[in-house]
């Protein structure tokens, strides 16, 4: 069975999602646009509650697909099974958990509650940057939050998040990897389209 992710990815998710236009300069700045994006979308009125639900997260989706990379984030959550894969298969994997981190997020950046966002640092290097963050609660608990970032023209796009230094994708990975082996890659597609429903 697949895992939704865990409750203290609600401000990850809020910041992965909504990284700021390419006007940004580096990765942090872009990062803390992104809070000026999302804190509306969570404050409207009128798509709070649960009648609005579906209007609520089309508005969060709509900015995911800029600013992800699902495809590189497909490719570290396959491993070597994405070698093996044919051109198509490997668009329908990034489609489907494109989508399945959507929803998560989505569903987690619901239960935002007001905690603070500290940027602690940042490494580029190349095409590749870092983004170190910690995520401050009310009660004064910090939660290190690393983004991995690669640039693709003039954006930053994030495809993974180390939490506590635990890397999302590569928990995908071994839950997908776990998948295939114990039964097949056609199993693992089955239960990612299921997984559609029921988020």
């Amino acid at each position: 069975m697949i895992r939704v992710l865990p409750r203290a990815l609600a401000l990850a998710g809020l910041i992965v999602l909504f990284v700021a236009p390419a006007w940004a300069v580096t990765p942090t700045e872009q990062l803390k646009g992104s809070i000026e994006k999302i804190l509306p979308i969570l404050d409207e009125p009128s798509l709070k509650g649960d009648a609005k639900t579906k209007e609520r997260r089309a508005a969060i989706r709509a900015v995911a697909n800029e600013i992800f990379d699902f495809t590189e984030s497909a490719r570290l959550c396959l491993g070597p099974h994405w070698d093996r894969r044919t051109d198509q298969e490997r668009q329908e994997f990034a489609r489907l958990l494109g989508d399945l981190l959507e929803r998560a997020f989505a569903a987690r950046l619901e239960q935002y509650g007001g905690e603070r966002i500290a940027y602690t640092g940042e490494a580029v290097d190349g095409n590749l940057a870092t983004v170190k963050t910690k995520i401050i609660t009310k009660a004064g608990v910090e939660l290190p939050v690393d983004y991995q970032v690669l640039r693709r023209g003039d954006r930053w796009l994030v495809y993974d998040v180390l939490i506590e230094g635990v890397s999302l994708m590569g928990n995908y990975r071994a839950q997908f990897n776990k998948i295939i082996q114990t039964s097949s890659y056609e199993d693992l597609v089955r239960k990612l389209k299921a997984k559609q429903h029921s988020l």
